[in-house]
């Protein structure tokens, strides 16, 4: 699992890549505050290699709570910036800054 950053200068925004290695899940999604937990705005694509990947256009100067929708269970990111205790969802969510 991984969240990359590729920040671009000419706009106020980050390219965000999500990666999650799955290779016996059939749907992975990222949900969360930037995709309003929306799984079919937040879908991710099963590469060859078994990892499902998906780059999203985050506004910089922000931070965004989200979780992976795996097989319809939620995961957290090991390797997120921080994490957020949410009361909606009764546990802590991944948090990325941008």
């Amino acid at each position: 699992m991984s969240v990359k950053k590729q920040f671009i200068k000419a706009k106020p925004v980050c390219k965000v890549t999500f990666s999650f290695p799955a290779k016996t899940a059939q749907q992975v999604a990222v949900v969360g505050d930037f995709n309003n937990w929306d799984p079919s705005v937040g879908a991710l694509s099963k590469l060859k290699n078994g990892t499902f990947k998906g780059v999203f256009d985050l506004d910089k100067n922000a931070d965004y709570e989200f979780k992976y929708l795996v097989d319809g269970n939620y995961v957290n990111e090991p390797e997120a910036d921080s994490y957020r205790w949410n009361a909606f969802a009764g546990n802590e969510n991944s948090v990325v800054v941008v």
